[in-house]
């Protein structure tokens, strides 16, 4: 892909500048957190519990702020703007409705996880303690699938917006990006990536907002919620888009967008379901608060691409035969596959600042998703490849090199796909229609496996791949009947993927269900699951016994058998006690977490839009300004779940770091670390 001198407004150097020294920058910070983390609290990052799941207690505001930076790529910006370019305002609805959904079920997810497996790693762990090596292999393969197109999907987008930018080498850019956020990975591990994700989403907002009162109220180009509206209807009668309500920009009556949607929904169950990146997150909150993690990060990330494209995207359009436009006459085809609208309506309304801010926000997306895909990465490689199949007694020092050298094999390996799809003419908005086709098979199996207990191993194998046979299948045969042919350009449209990705996603569970239906399996009950990770279980329960005899057992007993007695219920009571509470505790919040997410499903999915696409309803200038308010106060709601809650919830920590640091600083040894604190 060669550089679009239309947005080119910036220096090669300030795309160097950006890519390299920004990196640079976080992983600096995330020596000085790491070093803060050893010294002043009880988490250390030398460990392998640590490094891959941050010791299973990161509170639900930092959970919330990591799921919304881990699912914004640079592709939820750029594609956001682009389908809203392509379909108007309904297709930001689309897009962001489409992949909200998935994460709400991950609340269901989470929980599971939580009462099944609580001392996991990976969610294919489970599927190994349930199915064995096989099924085990397969479902490792569809993971690493996953994760490397999404990894490679991030480099992609981002590599192009800065080479549009600056005229930056796009392989240079696939291959430098990367660096920085390998170096914080290592250094710092999950908690360091989701306090950089912290970091990466509070300067998302803020550019998100400024971009938002910057372009709705000083614009000149724009002229305010009203010339923005008569723009758009202007553009929907010079440009009318096919299968809109009258061609209009500003209706939720849009035929194509509505199949962008469903085609959302089922390619991104896959991206959620089968990407370690969320399971991570589950993994790593407190048992307690996982249920209100997601479900507040769900709520917040919704907030991103809908109000991002009800910026950019619809000043794109609404600026496409302005002279100011850097494309004259509008985007070509090549253009807006590449995801550019949002790259020119930024530069046509602000120029090289806008470019500049355009350039640290996706630079911003684009890292903090990698890191995700880079921990996640190397979680199942390490635990699910390594440890299980080459090295089941592995030292914990072992496992934590282990994943390091993982995190950096990784780095490398993403960086050689985005440029091989450069290099074979791959563009991100075809490789975001299909890959869903690819893999989805797969996600009706692994919810069975977290939530059905007769299921399979034969059921699960068999939904997989039949689901991607079938999806395949589909996709093929939809683009050679529609277009008599079957091209790079063919398979790219709507229907054929439309077709792929439900016949996967659908198949693969109405297989794996009828497999079990057939025969399920009536004896498996759990035990195998709760079983994984011994030695982080006997840990926790040697951890449990010593705080047990140092909080009641200070008193000795009155005789040797009252002494044996005492010991006996300690050691055989502590987690008994403490298994039957979580037990009961966590199917409260399983019902809390199921009747939430298919009610917020519900509004998102079907009590908003559908009643507008079935009235055909176009927007008044009334009902548009109430829309976009809606927009920008969903995403202060969303600023204050990501950016104030986390330090809040993390002030008594902060306070016994600073105080730390105050008795180093006059030279007095520091009382102890910060028991129990967590950042």
């Amino acid at each position: 892909m060669s550089s679009s001198s239309g947005s080119q407004v910036l220096t090669q150097g300030t795309g160097y500048g950006v890519v390299l020294g920004i990196g640079f920058v976080f992983a600096l910070i995330m020596m000085g957190l790491s070093t803060l983390q050893n010294r002043y609290t009880a988490y250390k990052i030398n460990t392998s519990e640590e490094f891959n799941t941050a010791s299973r207690a990161v509170k639900p505001g930092l959970i919330a702020s990591g799921i919304v930076s881990a699912w914004t790529w640079a592709a939820t910006l750029l594609q956001s703007s682009t389908v809203t370019y392509e379909y108007g305002l309904s297709g930001g609805y689309y897009y962001a409705a489409g992949a909200t959904i998935q994460i709400f079920m991950m609340s269901v997810l989470a929980i599971r996880v939580k009462m099944i497996a609580p001392y996991c790693h990976t969610y294919l762990e489970i599927v190994h303690a349930r199915y064995g090596n096989t099924a085990h292999f397969i479902f490792a393969t569809y993971g690493l699938i996953v994760n490397l197109i999404v990894s490679s999907m991030l480099l992609l987008g981002g590599s192009a917006v800065v080479n549009a930018f600056t005229g930056m080498n796009i392989y240079a850019a696939n291959f430098l990006i990367p660096i920085g956020v390998c170096i914080y990975v290592i250094l710092g591990g999950l908690r360091a990536t989701f306090l950089c994700d912290y970091s990466h989403t509070l300067i998302l907002m803020i550019l998100i907002l400024y971009f938002f009162f910057y372009t709705y109220t000083q614009a000149d180009l724009i002229g305010g919620f009203e010339g923005m509206y008569q723009k758009l209807y202007q553009a929907g009668l010079e440009r009318p888009v096919s299968g809109n309500q009258d061609g209009s920009y500003l209706t939720l009556k849009s035929n194509y967008g509505l199949v962008f949607m469903i085609i959302q929904i089922t390619g991104g169950f896959g991206t959620v379901i089968l990407d370690q990146g969320y399971w991570q997150r589950a993994i790593a909150s407190e048992a307690k608060t996982a249920v209100r993690a997601y479900l507040m990060g769900g709520i917040a990330w919704f907030a991103v691409p809908l109000t991002f494209s009800s910026v950019m995207g619809l000043a794109a359009v609404a600026l496409a035969n302005s002279p100011s436009f850097p494309y004259i006459g509008g985007l070509t085809t090549a253009e807006i596959d590449a995801g550019l609208a949002a790259p020119a309506g930024v530069v046509t309304l602000l120029g090289s600042g806008g470019a500049a801010a355009m350039l640290i926000l996706l630079f911003m997306a684009v890292t903090s998703a990698a890191s995700s895909e880079m921990i996640a990465t190397s979680s199942i490689l390490t635990f699910d490849l390594y440890q299980i199949h080459f090295n089941p007694a592995a030292s914990p020092e072992v496992l934590i090199r282990v994943s390091h050298l993982m995190v950096a094999m990784w780095a490398i390996v993403m960086s050689c796909v985005a440029s091989l799809w450069n290099g074979i003419g791959i563009s991100l908005n075809w490789l975001f229609l299909f890959s869903g086709t690819l893999f989805t098979g797969a996600v009706g199996p692994i919810i069975f496996t977290v939530v059905w207990r007769k299921q399979t191993k034969t059921a699960a194998i068999g939904g997989a791949i039949g689901g991607m046979f079938i999806g395949i299948i589909c996709w093929l045969v939809v683009a050679k009947q529609y277009y008599g042919e079957i091209t790079i350009q063919s398979t790219g449209s709507m229907y054929p993927n439309l077709a792929g990705n439900m016949g996967a996603c659908c198949s693969g569970a109405i297989i794996s269900a009828i497999i079990t239906l057939i025969k399920p399996d009536n004896a498996f009950d759990w035990s195998e699951t709760k079983r994984i990770n011994p030695r982080e279980r006997e840990r926790r329960y040697a951890t449990a016994t010593v705080s047990k005899l140092s909080d009641g057992e200070n008193e000795p007993p009155s005789s040797e058998k009252d002494k044996d007695n005492s010991d006996t219920t300690v050691l055989s009571m502590t987690f008994v006690d403490e298994d039957t509470e979580n037990t009961e505790s966590l199917r409260q919040s399983l019902k809390v977490a199921v009747w939430a997410s298919f009610s917020a499903t519900f509004v998102v999915i079907f009590l908003i839009p559908i009643p507008m696409f079935l009235s055909h309803y176009i927007f008044s200038l009334t009902f548009f300004k109430v829309w976009i308010i809606c927009c920008v106060i969903w995403l202060f709601v969303a600023a204050v779940i990501t950016s104030v809650l986390p330090l809040w919830e993390s002030r008594a920590a902060m306070i016994k770091i600073f105080k730390g640091l105050i008795k180093d600083t006059l030279g007095r040894q520091p009382s102890g670390s910060a028991q129990g604190s967590t950042v």
